[in-house]
C-alpha cells in the first residue's frame, strides 16, 4: 500500500511539473526542437531544472542503504549501447521531434485534451504491445 501511495504522489507532481511547465502542450515542445524559427528556450530551463532536482536525489540515494518504501535498490541490468537501444532512442526522438509529445506529457495531455492526442496514445500503446509480442517471441 505504500509503495502504491508513493507511486501515486509521485505520478501526480510529475503530472502537474508537466503542466505547469507546459511540456505537455506539444506546440510548445515543437518550438523548443525549432531552432531555425521560432526557438522558445524555456524548457531547457525544465530540463536543468530536471536536472539538479535528480542530481541531488541520486546524491542522497548513494549515502542510504535503502529506498525508504523498498528493501534494497533494484539491480539494474547494464548492456551498454546496443542495436536495440540506438533504434529505440531514435524512434522516441523521431516521435517526440514529429509530434512533440512522449510517453509521459501524451498521458496529461490526453486528460486535459483528449481529441488531438488519442491517436499518438493509442499508436503508442500500439507500440508497446508490439515490442512486448516480439520480445515474447524470442
Amino acid at each position: 500500500m505504500r509503495n502504491s501511495l508513493a507511486g501515486l504522489v509521485s505520478g501526480m507532481l510529475f503530472g502537474v511539473g508537466l503542466m505547469v511547465s507546459r511540456m505537455a502542450d506539444p506546440a510548445k515542445v515543437l518550438n523548443f526542437l525549432d531552432i531555425a524559427r521560432h526557438w522558445d528556450a524555456s524548457l531547457a530551463f525544465v530540463m536543468g531544472g530536471g536536472v539538479a532536482v535528480a542530481s541531488v536525489g541520486f546524491a542522497l540515494a548513494r549515502r542510504m542503504e535503502h529506498p525508504w518504501f523498498n528493501r534494497q535498490f533494484p539491480v539494474l541490468a547494464t548492456a551498454g549501447i546496443t542495436l536495440r537501444l540506438l533504434v529505440g532512442a531514435g524512434l522516441f526522438g523521431i516521435g517526440w521531434g514529429l509530434i512533440g509529445l512522449c510517453p509521459g506529457p501524451a498521458l496529461v495531455a490526453l486528460v486535459l485534451d483528449p481529441r488531438p492526442v488519442a491517436i499518438f496514445v493509442v499508436g503508442m500503446l500500439a507500440g508497446l504491445w508490439g515490442v512486448r509480442f516480439l520480445n515474447q517471441r524470442r
